[in-house]
């Protein structure tokens, strides 16, 4: 049975987050179907966890910032240091900003639809000139990953797992494509903040939706969950490996917990002069289109580099209950 929870924030009792219970076990984490990052499918056993029924929206994470003084890494210049071989004009404060042409591109070439908008932020998603005007209920975006585990703490919470956020995200629906079954759109209905139309030309917006959505704008999954799939990705505590363990031989030898990968594993090896760990990001976001990104789907993952904030990557965070004496 499923269990909503509500729990004041220790900051500010105005902020109620609203937490739902996932009682734990067995399942079939990954997929055999899809991109080779997602093999093998295995089981998985995870205990139970509050999970935010939604992404973190503007208005929490407003808060927090008032609350803290937290300044997100798109707000601060990068370090030359620590970027070497940059050029001096780009090492400035911003983050990549979704910046669709009016025509067909080559979809090998992530440059045709992403530009790195200085001063772009959590508080001016599009770059300068925008604003938060009419998005407090919108997960809010451009968070790297030290920005989502200094909100999770502060909120006396964490950042979930890999495991953690796949068995929730698929609802009870152990094995199923989707989040809600094994139709993308049953009936026609949009069940996900994704795109329509040809990728990254061509927005239809069906949903009406041209970017990012309210949270709860879209029915929730078996376990109460909202925007588990699209509207944004969602960061996850485990680094990045390139593919999953083998499925254990017995039942006794299912993982119980995991936490991903190494640290050594996440770096890119095609970038050996700059190492920056990757982190599992989850989910999808708004600009998964069949024509392109198929990851609208529990077991879909993409390795994120932690220092990264983009206009469609945002969190949500888990509660765990304290272990027993």
């Amino acid at each position: 049975m499923n269990r909503h929870h509500r729990q004041r924030s220790p900051v500010t009792p105005s902020l109620a987050d609203e937490m739902v219970w996932v009682e734990g076990g067995t399942f079939h984490m990954g997929s055999d179907r899809h991109y080779p990052e997602e093999m093998p499918a295995h089981r998985v056993t995870v205990d139970g966890f509050f999970i935010d029924a939604t992404p973190v929206t503007n208005a929490r994470f407003r808060a927090f910032v008032e609350a803290t003084g937290h300044v997100t890494v798109a707000e601060i210049a990068p370090d030359p240091k620590d970027y070497p071989g940059a050029r001096p004009e780009m090492l400035k404060a911003g983050s990549l900003v979704f910046t669709p042409p009016d025509h067909p591109v080559d979809l090998r070439d992530w440059r045709q639809w992403w530009a790195f908008r200085f001063r772009a932020s959590w508080r001016k998603p599009y770059g300068p000139g925008s604003s938060l005007k009419g998005l407090d209920d919108h997960p809010v975006v451009h968070i790297a990953y030290a920005d989502a585990l200094a909100y999770a703490r502060w909120a006396g919470k964490d950042l979930p797992t890999e495991a953690e956020w796949e068995f929730a995200a698929r609802g009870g629906l152990d094995g199923a494509e989707y989040a809600w079954g094994e139709e993308f759109t049953p009936d026609g209905r949009q069940m996900a903040n994704t795109w329509q139309g040809e990728f990254p030309f061509q927005n239809l917006a069906l949903d009406g939706f041209e970017r990012t959505s309210p949270v709860k704008s879209y029915p929730p999954n078996g376990y109460g969950l909202y925007d588990m799939i699209g509207n944004v990705w969602e960061w996850t505590a485990d680094f990045w490996t390139t593919r999953h363990p083998e499925d254990a031989p017995k039942a006794c030898c299912v993982p119980q917990n995991p936490r991903g990968g190494a640290e050594e594993a996440s770096y890119d090896p095609g970038q050996p002069a700059i190492r920056i760990a990757r982190k599992v990001v989850k989910g999808g976001s708004h600009l998964c289109a069949p024509s392109y990104c198929r990851r609208y789907r529990p077991a879909a993952r993409h390795a994120e580099p932690v220092d990264s904030s983009m206009s469609h990557i945002g969190f949500r965070c888990v509660r765990r209950p304290a272990p027993e004496a």
